[in-house]
């Protein structure tokens, strides 16, 4: 998604890609295909470029140091990085800036041992209360890696999900909220910012299923709030590129921050078809230290529906039905394999009445997911 920006604006891109028949490498004509954790495969993909971004947060950030000592600009940086790398430091950084934030604690098996973790987080949830959450630090999306703690029983999990992988566990208090909203900026190294309107994101077992662009009936000052949150968080860890900050709405209509992204994010995916400049585009713009383009809507209302791994194999068959049954809406397909709940595509609908927009948008996908109609 970031290629089609890159070639209207005359920008080359070159692909460190994980295998050969990724949605990027179908794509990106100049890529590799290797291990970003290998350290001489990074300084192989990136001579002679100009800037190192990314699209997840999982490259090693002494890899990262490395290769700006070799005289590379990685954006964002290492030392923002990691905190989209480890959910543990984010809440901390986040308590530093004075942030809103859901009550937390850090326990770190490996370091202090199991039975004192394990009386950590129980002494947590009396604290705070029963049930509540556990996540581990590192790794971990849509989903994974995610635990509700209804006892000290529901622990046995969690504990040895982060014995295998080394990392450390975060708690935090299970939110009662009204709904997940998401606040997306865009930052160049010079500071200078746009805001993307605040959109609502519907979840289903973890997985992002639905973004209406902008929230419906969000209370302006919470919008403003939202939006405050997501400048300070890319101001005070210095992010360049785009930031999304996912936040839960409290009944109480409070804000809180939940998790954040330091790339183009899932839920700026309507900004292709929805918004003046993509996330896409101002992503790359941001990087190269380029004049940001205009967030604002081209429409009232967008609505993003994830295509989601159904009954239909053959995306490429069906998509056909999908536009004679809603022309007007926009379709991605990935490139990628069919998979049982797993992100495949997604489409876009925009227009001025947002039950029209929504309507169109689900029907749209659900012909793409199992070959169905939605009311």
């Amino acid at each position: 998604m970031m290629q089609q920006p890159a070639i209207a604006l005359g920008i080359r891109l070159r692909l460190l890609a994980e295998g050969p028949d990724v949605s990027a490498a179908q794509v990106v004509v100049d890529h590799e295909v290797g291990d970003y954790t290998d350290l001489d495969a990074l300084h192989r993909i990136t001579a002679g470029v100009g800037v190192v971004t990314f699209d997840h947060e999982h490259v090693p950030p002494t890899h990262l140091r490395a290769l700006q000592e070799s005289g590379i600009a990685c954006r964002p940086g290492p030392q923002a990085l990691i905190y989209a790398q480890d959910k543990g430091d984010m809440r901390e950084k986040l308590a530093e800036l004075s942030l809103p934030a859901p009550a937390f604690t850090v326990v770190d098996p490996a370091q202090h041992g199991e039975e004192s973790a394990r009386e950590a987080l129980v002494a947590f949830g009396d604290q705070i209360g029963w049930p509540f959450i556990v996540k581990t630090t590192r790794g971990g999306y849509d989903g994974k890696g995610v635990w509700k703690v209804t006892s000290a029983d529901d622990l046995d999990e969690p504990f040895a999900a982060v014995t295998a992988s080394g990392a450390r566990l975060l708690a935090e208090a299970l939110v009662d909220f009204r709904r997940e909203l998401s606040a997306q900026v865009a930052r160049r190294p010079s500071g200078e910012m746009v805001v993307y309107p605040v959109v609502e994101s519907r979840q289903r077992d973890g997985i992002c299923v639905e973004v209406t662009a902008p929230a419906p009936d969000l209370d302006p000052a919470t919008a403003a709030e939202a939006t405050a949150v997501a400048t300070s968080v890319a101001e005070g860890l210095d992010v360049v590129g785009m930031l999304a900050v996912e936040l839960f709405e409290t009944q109480d209509g409070r804000v809180l921050v939940n998790e954040f992204a330091m790339r183009p994010h899932n839920t700026g995916h309507w900004s292709i078809d929805g918004a003046e400049t993509s996330q896409f585009e101002n992503h790359l713009r941001a990087v190269l230290d380029l004049p940001l383009g205009s967030p604002a809507p081209r429409q009232p209302w967008a609505v993003m529906v994830n295509i989601l791994g159904g009954s239909v194999t053959d995306l490429v068959a069906q998509r056909a039905v999908a536009l004679a049954a809603e022309p007007d809406v926009h379709i991605h397909l990935y490139g990628k394999e069919v998979k049982p709940g797993r992100k495949v595509g997604h489409v876009t609908a925009t227009g001025d009445d947002l039950d029209d927009v929504l309507r169109r948008a689900r029907r749209s996908a659900a012909i793409l997911t199992d070959g169905e109609e939605t009311a």
